[in-house]
């Protein structure tokens, strides 16, 4: 039986369900894109670079699991980031964290049309893209709009649909791998590597997608630690494999477009890449829902704060989803999508997620200092330590952004700081308006029927 909220949403997602909702969101785009341009960057040392994002984001979601068994209400970083740092820090986390969202479904439908173009080559240009990418975010919104349990659904169809082509993949192509095509002899520089593995952390996270609609997950204290840990466990030791798979079958890999499609094609033939490129249609449709589902709550949960404006914070009367806010959310995504590419949006989204996680892991170490704070349901051995590991590590990655990159972020938080302004002051006047507006005299002469007039 689902319970419904105080905010008007209802819990209507299982633990197996978030497990599934994690995956969707760890495994979009990125593992069908990826993999060649860092191949391109630093050959076989890929692998390295794999392995120490793994690293990286395992840390990030450690802290993720103390901090969020904290919490059962709606905004995962945000909220986090409001308890801890105050409305300001919050509103910005929130924003960085929405733009990540934002970015990242622009980024993953653009890849979505690249494959899609495997089959219709026509859709890659003209009317035919502008359609299909409109079709597809309406679709998306339709189905988020009309309830949780639907999203929810659509989330374990979609990551059973994405895992089968992916493990068919492994699974065959391991029988495959030229070992002659694995060479450690050239390491690769500082700089070339750094940057590998702030690409990575593009196909490593959005696991906190899971975290975001908690307001709508039963038991999320004891649920979500669980399903985000599971599912960063499992995409590792996938990612992992696909790389080994990619590298040992695909002589010229670094200029491979479809990467995972091309490899395929090397050793399952014709037919292989089209599943493949069939499982990567699947996958990126999966990560699209699962990122309407999470990105729409951060501007519903920040709207109830008075943050931005009220109208976001509406459910539906029937189907209880904020649809106020996943409209609008459909709206920019769309026109984000018609104007954007693949790698760029892509590297914009890592920054503002590196900064969002940045604030959950220096959350643990704040909230294990308050006396006041709600008890941890999960708490992580030796948090503090691997809190300012994890904060290390994220600004080691930003510090391998471009200027252009870092510009763009920059311009993005002080736009959301403008909003936040913009929305308090004017609530503020509401509310003086309010207390100054004269009190309407009773009729003290007036019958009681008069008085019901």
């Amino acid at each position: 039986m689902s319970q419904t909220t105080q905010a008007g949403l209802v819990r209507g997602i299982r633990r197996w369900d978030l497990v599934a909702v994690a995956i969707n969101g760890i495994i979009g785009a990125g593992i069908f894109g990826l993999p060649s341009k860092v191949y391109a960057l630093i050959g076989s040392y890929s692998l390295l670079a794999f392995l120490v994002c793994a690293l990286v984001v395992t840390l990030i979601i450690l802290c993720f699991a103390e901090v969020g068994s904290r919490y059962s209400g709606t905004g995962g970083p945000y909220l986090y980031a409001h308890a801890a740092f105050g409305p300001v820090v919050g509103f910005e986390v929130g924003w960085l964290m929405w733009l990540a969202r934002l970015t990242a479904f622009a980024a993953n439908c653009n890849l979505l049309i690249e494959y899609i173009g495997f089959f219709r080559p026509a859709v890659n240009s003209g009317l035919w893209r502008a359609g299909a990418i409109t079709l597809v975010v309406v679709a998306i919104t339709a189905v988020n709009i009309a309830g949780v349990r639907d999203a929810a659904i659509v989330s374990n169809i979609f990551t059973i649909g994405k895992l089968i082509p992916i493990m068919l993949f492994i699974a065959v192509g391991l029988f495959f791998i030229e070992p002659q095509n694995f060479s450690f002899a050239a390491r690769p520089g500082y700089t070339d590597f750094s940057k590998s593995v702030l690409l990575l952390i593009y196909a490593f996270t959005g696991f906190e997608m899971a975290v975001i609609p908690a307001g709508e997950v039963r038991n999320p204290q004891r649920n979500l630690p669980v399903a985000i840990l599971t599912a960063i466990g499992l995409v590792a030791l996938i990612y992992i494999l696909v790389q080994v798979v990619s590298i040992g079958t695909l002589p010229g890999m670094a200029d491979s477009e479809r990467p995972l499609a091309d490899a395929s094609s090397m050793f399952l033939g014709a037919a292989g890449a089209s599943i493949i490129s069939a499982g990567a249609l699947v996958s990126i449709i999966g990560n699209l829902n699962v990122i309407m589902l999470a990105g729409s709550r951060l501007p519903f949960a920040m709207a109830e704060r008075g943050e931005l404006p009220s109208f976001l914070s509406a459910t539906h009367a029937r189907f209880h989803t904020p649809h106020l806010s996943i409209l609008a959310m459909g709206a920019v995504v769309l026109v984000l999508t018609l104007s954007g590419s693949f790698i760029y949006a892509a590297t914009v989204s890592v920054i503002a997620r590196l900064l969002a996680y940045g604030s959950t892991c220096a959350a643990l170490i704040v909230l294990r200092g308050e006396k006041n704070a709600p008890e941890a349901a999960f708490k992580v051995p030796g948090g503090v330590g691997v809190s300012i590991a994890t904060l290390l590590l994220a600004g080691w990655l930003l510090s391998n952004s471009t200027w252009s990159e870092a510009r763009d972020t920059v311009i993005a938080a002080l736009l959301g700081l403008l909003i936040y302004l913009a929305c308090r002051l004017w609530q503020r006047k509401a509310t003086r308006e309010q207390l100054v507006q004269p009190a309407v005299p009773p009729v003290l002469d007036a019958t009681p029927e008069e008085r019901d007039l």
